[in-house]
């Protein structure tokens, strides 16, 4: 969704939405409250969702996400909470902030054991990739 032309707004993400129940089979009558118990959200912000009434929250748009089998960055930026711009500069930043440790983490990897594996699965892989700089040894590898 990098290049995308649509200037999001939130009757363009309402459009969507319906759109996208309607294509999963939830477009007749009683098809909102099935979506809702499908989805394990409430019927009362699936109906917000379709009325715009207010802005989403992330972990709304996460469920929906999970629900519709969406990114959850696509949503972010179709629901208005971020624009596809600082989505993108987002991208560029991140990968080269992240440690092997906070990758991990983020994974949900807290063990001293998990760390480690990752790391070094982590190590494994960059090494097979052409033309990468070498990054610096985890910090954890040096402290022990």
């Amino acid at each position: 969704m990098t290049q995308d032309p649509v200037d999001h707004t939130p009757e363009t993400f309402i459009a969507w939405f319906r759109e996208m129940l309607d294509r999963r089979g939830y477009s007749e009558r009683g098809a909102q409250k099935r979506f809702a118990r499908d989805a394990d959200m409430s019927e009362p912000t699936i109906s917000r969702l379709l009325n715009g009434s207010g802005s989403p929250d992330p972990r709304t748009l996460g469920a929906l996400s999970k629900a519709l089998n969406v990114p959850f960055p696509e949503l972010l930026v179709r629901a208005c909470v971020v624009t596809q711009k600082d989505l993108d500069a987002l991208r560029h930043v991140a990968p080269e902030a992240l440690t092997t440790e906070q990758a991990a983490a983020e994974l949900g990897i807290t063990s001293p054991d998990g760390i480690a594996a990752f790391t070094r699965t982590v190590r494994g892989l960059v090494a097979t990739e052409p033309n990468q700089p070498q990054r610096p040894k985890s910090r954890a590898r040096n402290s022990g």
